[in-house]
């Protein structure tokens, strides 16, 4: 079919719609809510908790299995709650999709529904409009597409007839039609859709804590039956030996430990929506202070996502500008005076379509090509007005900018009946032009200057000027004369370079993956200390979607397969990778990284969806800041699990080694459910508050493969356990001997004791910064001291009270619980590396 036919019939485009489906992005069908519930419930620690949960009721525990069901049933909301947002992120990819589109069908345009545009349809296309499906063009006049969302190319790009153009790309100027060669799931849009259909996997603490699971869930098992075993050999009653080997499978297990999880979790979520940062998936937090990997996008990410003068050159003078976005903040550096420059820039923003406006938030925003509204803001630093340059020479004709020619002219009136002609284009087209009247080798150092911005990753234009002594009836060009050069570019925002240094500092290494072109790529890192001067820049046109990463730092001209691709290859190599982005393109990359990180400002609704952290402000030191929420979670955890496993193994070793002592029964099964319960409880669940360390931003990030209770923590739970068994037995021993209640001792001094390794195990002892921990250990203590005084807890824990003497014995000596933790701290105090301080 030609694009001059009448293109397809409607009964044509009727049969092919039935054929091929509607011009719709793929969906995958809705999953049963109770599917969702029971993934979430076949969870390991989910199941070590159930089993906790049945043991509990058994023993009558009541308040124990309601604080576990409440911990399950948060726990499942959560997970259900992401599944469900994690679903849309496919759904709001069809936000790219025009409601309507104009085809030519049965010799006439006509607007149809964009579902019902068929492959083989005629796409007539105009500026404004989102391109429905992809399409070869045709006819193309002066045609300019945004393909930014699609590609990650930060500058529009001009189309030609023979050229596809994509589904979700905008047309920015110009006119063009093309026959439609793929719709649906088949375009360019689909097959992005497509990558993103796989499910996340688990996050780094995820993984951790199903191993933990698994682990203390068969060691404990183990550990009581050993001890219900060894009871009935002294000829204890099965019945209580029973209920004494599942009191201690529920103390042994840490069952907080799921709360600890989601409070500092919850925290952490607090403290970045505080930053504008809205965390759409809780273990989001924990996973960035796992990160040894970020890898971003350039355009929108780490740059402006908006076009601006950097450099100006004119044959005698050239200056740098600063300054980000349209509005006229920025100065001027260089020797010359700003006279030097005002011809270039008059002539720019008189050839020139483009409108700055102010936004409701007194913003300036454009209007046109992006190119054009740099030209008129860097016009602007200068003190030219543009309104004022229109008066001054009103426009007469102009001659567009088209593929061939490669520039635009435009002519303007002067006094005395008089003209001018501007021309501004590529240097490459423009400075070898006939039409200019400079000598060459003024010339050549353009052609040479141009060469040299064009590799720092500069889009340049030459503008050049003639005057004429009447007013021609069409443009000419002619007698030109060379005004100067202007370099463009879209500029790292202001916090970039601070959050790849903070980055560095914490032991991640910053990656470069854009679709942008190669030196454009490379002076963005290079200016941001991504990589050094002269380092390389893999250009991804060269490698294969399945060709694994070489350990660069810079990516460039990467497609959204290869970005997927490249985070894939990452996570197999062991690494956690954080991915930030605000395209189209970085939708699956977003969504298999283990943490995606989407601009909330600029970035679009598919970017939002598919990320677990959106930044509200686009502001990249939260994601520092979120680095280091996640490293305060980890510790927490740890922090807790010392504490809990400490104490658990504490009260096996009391109830494996105290008959050697003579104590046949150490602890009753009622007196272990109060004090696992106080304990575990509140005081433990404080814990997840702790403030972070001040050095955690200053050490690197553990190694992905680490069991969460590797470095240490398994010996720093022995140590602590040993003291505080010694403790225990060695008061229940001592009060044996002396003919005190020795039970009810031991039992106030294990409660005591691990009391005091939660205030140990304070991230900043002295300080204020947790107060709800303080208030926790001391309701705790009261209700432990209740255990002891209160007839009805006395009944209930077959517990006898103590005399002062003894009672102020007993608390001295659970001071050595605290001694235990600290002198453990101390002993285990991580070293800051010195390539970091």
């Amino acid at each position: 079919m030609t694009l001059a036919s009448p293109g397809l019939t409607s009964e044509e485009a009727a049969v092919r719609l039935d054929r091929d489906g509607p011009n719709l992005l793929p969906a995958k069908p809705p999953t049963p809510l109770w599917r969702r519930v029971a993934g979430q419930l076949r969870d390991p620690l989910i199941v070590v908790l159930l089993v906790a949960t049945a043991l509990t009721a058994f023993t009558g525990d009541w308040t124990d299995m309601t604080v576990i069901l409440l911990v399950i049933v948060v726990n499942t909301g959560v997970g259900v709650t992401q599944e469900v947002r994690a679903d849309r992120a496919i759904t709001a990819l069809s936000t790219l999709t025009a409601p309507t589109a104009r085809v030519v069908r049965d010799g006439a345009q006509r607007e149809v529904p964009a579902a019902e545009v068929v492959q083989g349809d005629v796409l007539v296309l105009a500026e404004g409009d989102i391109v429905p499906a992809d399409a070869r063009l045709g006819e193309a006049a002066a045609l300019l597409i945004d393909e930014s969302a699609l590609t990650g190319e930060s500058v529009p790009v001009d189309k030609n007839p023979g050229d596809e153009i994509a589904a979700g790309t905008v047309v920015l100027r110009g006119r063009g039609r093309g026959e439609v060669s793929a719709t649906g799931a088949a375009s360019a849009t689909g097959r992005i859709a497509a990558l993103m259909v796989a499910a996340a996997g688990l996050t780094p603490l995820q993984r951790r804590l199903v191993g933990v699971g698994r682990l203390l869930a068969g060691a404990t098992v183990f550990l009581c039956v050993v001890v219900g075993a060894l009871g009935l050999v002294r000829g204890q009653p099965l019945e209580l030996m029973v209920i004494t080997a599942i009191s201690l499978v529920v103390a042994a297990v840490p069952e907080s430990l799921p709360a600890v999880v989601t409070l500092s979790l919850a925290l952490g979520a607090r403290r970045m929506a505080a930053r504008r940062a809205l965390v759409r998936r809780l273990h989001a937090v924990e996973t960035l202070g796992s990160v040894t990997v970020l890898a971003t996008d350039k355009t929108g990410t780490l740059t402006e996502g908006q076009m601006v003068v950097r450099r100006l050159w004119t044959p005698a003078a050239r200056a740098a500008l600063t300054g980000t976005g349209y509005g006229p903040d920025g100065e001027v550096e260089g020797d010359a005076a700003p006279e030097a420059f005002a011809g270039l820039l008059t002539a720019a923003a008189l050839c020139n379509d483009a409108r700055l406006i102010r936004g409701d938030g007194e913003e300036w925003r454009a209007l046109g090509d992006p190119t054009e509204a740099a030209l008129l803001t860097a016009a602007t630093k200068f003190g030219l007005d543009r309104g004022e340059l229109n008066r001054r020479y009103p426009r007469l004709a102009e001659r567009p900018f088209d593929s061939v020619r490669k520039r635009m002219s435009t002519l303007h009136r002067l006094p005395e009946g008089r003209s001018k002609v501007i021309c501004k284009g590529a240097p490459e087209v423009l400075l070898r032009a006939p039409a200019l009247a400079d000598d060459r080798a003024l010339l050549d150092d353009a052609a040479a200057e141009a060469a040299r911005l064009a590799l720092e990753g500069y889009r340049v234009l030459a503008v050049a000027e003639a005057d004429l002594p009447g007013i021609p009836e069409e443009v000419p060009e002619e007698g030109l004369r060379l005004l100067g050069l202007v370099a463009i570019l879209d500029p790292p925002r202001r916090a970039a370079a601070g959050t790849m240094a903070a980055c560095r500092r914490a032991g991640i290494r910053p990656i470069l993956i854009t679709g942008d072109h190669p030196g454009t790529a490379g002076a963005i890192a290079t200016e941001l200390g991504i990589i050094g001067p002269g380092e390389p820049v893999v250009d991804c046109r060269a490698l294969a979607t399945s060709d694994g990463h070489s350990g660069a730092s810079v990516y460039a001209r990467a497609t959204p397969e290869q970005k997927l691709a490249l985070i894939e290859d990452m996570r197999a190599d062991g690494e956690v990778v954080a991915m930030t982005g605000d395209g189209v393109n970085d939708g699956p990359a977003l969504r298999r990284a283990d943490i995606g990180v989407a601009m909330g400002g600029r970035g679009t609704e598919v970017a939002r969806q598919a990320a677990d952290l959106v930044l509200a402000d686009d502001d990249l030191d939260t994601v520092v800041a979120a680095v280091d929420e996640g490293r305060r979670v980890y510790a927490n955890i740890r922090r807790f699990l010392v504490y809990g496993l400490s104490g658990g193994a504490t009260e096996i070793a009391v109830m494996l080694i105290g008959p050697a002592f003579g104590l046949a029964l150490p602890l009753l099964p009622a007196q272990i459910l109060w004090v696992n319960l106080l304990t575990h409880g509140l005081p433990g669940v404080a814990l997840g508050g702790e403030p972070a360390e001040p050095a955690a931003m200053r050490r690197p990030p553990r190694p992905p493969d680490q069991s969460i209770l590797g470095a240490g923590l398994w010996q720093r739970v022995i140590r602590i356990a040993v003291v505080l068994t010694v403790v225990t037995l060695g008061v229940a021993v001592w009060a044996l001997h002396t003919g005190r209640p020795w039970q009810s001792m031991a039992f106030f001094t294990l409660g005591a004791v691990q009391l005091g390794v939660a205030l140990g195990s304070r991230a900043r002892p002295g300080s204020l910064a947790n107060p709800a921990l303080l208030v926790a250990v001391a309701g705790a203590l009261l209700l432990q001291l209740a255990g002891l005084y209160v007839p009805l807890l006395r009944d209930l824990l077959s517990t006898e009270p103590l005399a002062a003497g003894d009672l102020l014995v007993v608390t001295a000596l659970s001071v050595l619980g605290y001694a235990a933790a600290r002198l453990d701290r101390i002993l285990h105090r991580e070293p800051v590396p010195e390539a970091v301080r």
